[in-house]
């Protein structure tokens, strides 16, 4: 199994297939070996097991109009700036591209992709990975990337928002990474890739992640998050996260745990899946014990800090009731349920017990809407922090979604909260609904999903780096500069308070950002 491992000193002296990301992440492969050992070694620092994650987007209905450009503000920029993201380079990970398609060919039917690595695919990988296959631009251009791209569906529409000849930034140089069964590892590497792909061509970059999960703290506590957070701030680049589909999914509880109290937390499964998982996060101050009651009424018994394995017929728990590292001071409880098909099925409760409580504030979190689909829900649910990692990280920019012919806010769309600091999570809202973009193996289809809205501020991004970065307008338009500007330019309503947990800031309004952008330049701010 992979783990993400944070380190100093040389960490391929421990002998285990290795994967460097930067001076301080890398990423092994244990096998089947107890991760624990890894601590006895005065290298590693920290670790966290690769956990899965997943696309946020799915295809609906037929072709729309340009109303989702129409709704971001966008033309009305092409016009004005003559700006297409011509320089920059917008690097996807995602499930693909079909490099057949007419959105990605350029001048003199030339592919507008510049570098590929196919997870998936046995060849030669990048410099300093040990798998999949990778394709330069002249690979590419030549004709030399199997066929078996023409059916990356997810990947071909996001990539087409973002940086298609009928998207937001159509000039762009683009970069894809294609995931296999995507994991936190995989995010990692790819955003990793990315990066050196800018840096050798000495170009601006963004990167655009349409992938979530919800196991996490939700508060940027994470190595995985970590990570990212740290990327965001290489080189001249901008990290842009959807927000993902939780809002309405029921798939996030919030509760309170009192003195001597009991709490029950009932919850349905009801998938085809072999394995779920429970993610429960609480504030190691308060001292709590938990109890998982089955569908047929048997119990787990008291669940103490520590790791216990139970086997209930046909159906297996494991449970890890852990304690805080040194880069997170709360405490999670993870309980991987797995059985056969339908197996698990049934009204399960999670029994809480307080025993000294100071905070009592607690959340869990089931597994996201398209691993699971909405039968497998709590009861109950708390809809604010359905954000899904990595959008809960501090540096990127994190994407929720609106339905752009009404204006309103998609009610899938994750929202963030509003914590002691002010921060919200989310930072703003792009079309998310009936977006119309390329579909895998030719023509055009309707897609929803915050996947779709992630590529709108991401083709944003490129043009406002055109603009400031190539053009040389301002040099330092990259990174949390860019954020800034696109949260200070939102659309708001004279209704709602901001920032908010559904909207963040607003919604994506690129003509008020050039104008604020301008209007600094010209008074030499």
């Amino acid at each position: 199994m992979e783990y993400i491992v944070k380190y100093t000193g040389d960490i391929f002296s421990l002998g285990y297939p290795t994967e460097l990301l930067d001076a301080q992440f890398a990423i092994l492969d244990l096998g089947d070996q107890d991760p624990e050992y890894l601590l006895e070694y005065p290298q590693v620092t920290s670790y966290e097991p690769s956990r899965r994650i997943s696309g946020l987007a799915s295809r609906e209905g037929g072709p729309m109009d340009r109303q989702s450009m129409d709704a971001a503000c966008i033309p009305p920029v092409w016009r004005e700036y003559g700006l297409t993201g011509r320089g920059v380079l917008v690097g996807l990970v995602d499930s693909g591209i079909d490099l057949n398609h007419p959105e990605f060919q350029g001048e003199e039917g030339r592919s507008r992709v510049v570098a590929l690595w196919d997870m998936t695919a046995q060849g030669t990988p990048p410099a300093g990975f040990r798998s999949g296959a990778f394709y330069s631009e002249a690979e590419i251009a030549a004709g030399q990337v199997p066929d078996t791209m023409s059916q990356s569906g997810h990947g071909t529409a996001v990539a087409a928002v973002a940086a298609g000849r009928s998207g937001v930034a159509p000039g762009a140089s683009i970069a894809m990474v294609r995931l296999p069964s995507a994991r936190t590892t995989d995010i990692m590497r790819a955003v990793k890739f990315l990066m050196d792909q800018a840096e050798e061509r000495g170009m601006p970059c963004v990167i655009n992640l349409s992938y979530g999960t919800n196991c996490g703290s939700h508060w940027g506590q994470t190595l995985f998050e970590s990570y990212i957070d740290q990327s965001a701030q290489r080189g001249r680049s901008v990290i842009v996260c959807a927000a993902g589909n939780e809002g309405s999914g029921a798939h996030h509880y919030y509760g309170r745990l009192t003195e001597n109290g009991v709490l029950d937390v009932e919850f349905t499964v009801s998938t085809q899946r072999e394995q779920i998982c429970l993610s429960l996060w609480k504030n190691f101050i308060d001292e709590a014990a938990f109890e998982l009651v089955l569908p047929n009424g048997q119990a787990t018994g008291l669940l103490l800090e520590g790791s216990r394995t139970l086997r209930f017929g046909s159906v297996r728990a494991a449970v890890f009731y852990g304690v805080p590292t040194h880069y997170s001071v709360s405490q999670e409880m993870l309980c991987l349920l797995d059985g056969p098909p339908g197996g698990m099925d049934g009204l399960w409760k999670l029994r809480c017990y307080g025993g000294s409580i100071s905070d009592g504030r607690f959340n869990v979190w089931l597994p996201t809407m398209e691993e699971v689909g909405d039968r497998t829900a709590f009861l109950q649910p708390t809809p604010d922090l359905t954000i899904t990692l990595p959008a809960t990280a501090m540096y990127p920019i994190s994407v929720g979604g609106f339905r752009p012919d009404t204006g309103t806010v998609s009610p899938f769309s994750g929202r963030g909260i509003q914590d002691c600091a002010g921060r919200t999570l989310l930072d703003l809202a792009a079309p998310a609904e009936g977006v119309r973009s390329a579909k895998a193996g030719g023509g055009y289809d309707a897609f929803t999903g915050t996947s779709m809205a992630a590529p709108f501020v991401s083709g944003a991004a490129a043009l406002m780096m055109e603009w400031g970065v190539v053009r040389g307008n301002d040099r330092l338009l990259y990174n949390q500069r860019v954020k800034a500007f696109l949260c200070k330019g939102a659309l708001r309503s004279a209704f709602l308070t901001y920032p908010n947990a559904q909207w963040g800031y607003g919604r994506l309004n690129l003509c008020a950002t050039m104008n604020d952008l301008v209007n600094h330049l010209e008074r030499g701010l």
